[in-house]
């Protein structure tokens, strides 16, 4: 099995890293993919850059040139749910761009041509990550996708109400199309940093690196899990 991980930034990429045994880097179009293994399952890292394009480009790579059989990206989101707090998980069995907007041609919010508004998580994917939930710091939800940076409390109260999001962030769903393009089963899992509001700003700062460290130990239980699968599905 072969799976591509993708991040946004370098300390959610630190934070998984050393988890796995690196054994080759690659370079292509500037951006650095270390392949390495956890047990019977290989991982292909890459730090996208943040942003729908950046996070598009990096999976279309991926994609291309790893051939991998899933795709994950991990990493931090803002919290856009009264339910939330700083460190819970979402586990997004949904997408929605919340910024795509072509209402004037009489299409909802986020409406997509040839994809639609909300994009579905593969169930595989995500009945395996509903399996490991063990405590209420866990949520399956909408995860929406902008290029910006939601700091605004009302911001992040229409998005909720719009879209019935619990996390706001700035690559998943864009990476979602594209493997819903390209036919490849992925899996967006996302720690929240921050809620927007006054002091979001700060708090993103202050918990970033904590936040990156629990989602990359739930990525680490995901892969015990598909490991598991398949050593069973040898037997």
């Amino acid at each position: 099995m072969r799976l591509g991980i993708i991040f946004a930034m370098e300390e959610e990429l630190k934070a998984f890293k050393d988890f796995i045994e690196i054994e080759k880097e690659y370079e292509i179009f500037d951006l650095k993919f270390y392949e390495g293994s956890f047990k019977n399952i290989t991982c292909i890292l890459v730090e996208s850059g943040v942003g729908k394009v950046n996070a598009s480009r990096a999976t279309q790579i991926l994609i291309d040139n790893m051939q991998v059989d899933f795709i994950f990206n991990i990493g931090v989101a803002g919290g856009v749910s009264n339910d939330l707090d700083v460190l819970d998980i979402v586990i997004a069995n949904k997408l929605v761009q919340h910024d795509f907007d072509i209402t004037a041609f009489n299409h909802e919010k986020g409406y997509i041509p040839n994809v639609g508004t909300f994009i579905l998580s593969d169930t595989y994917l995500l009945n395996v990550a509903k399996s490991l939930i063990d405590d209420d710091s866990y949520k399956i939800g909408v995860i929406a996708s902008g290029d910006i940076f939601c700091t605004e409390k009302k911001m992040s109260e229409k998005i909720n109400q719009k879209f019935q999001a619990l996390g706001v962030e700035m690559e998943g769903a864009s990476i979602a199309q594209v493997c819903y393009l390209s036919h490849i089963p992925f899996l967006v899992l996302r720690s929240i940093s921050d809620i927007p509001g006054k002091d979001n700003v700060l708090t993103y700062e202050e918990f970033l690196e904590k936040s990156s460290l629990k989602i990359a130990s739930f990525m680490k239980k995901i892969l015990d899990k598909l490991n598991e699968e398949m050593e069973n599905s040898n037997n």
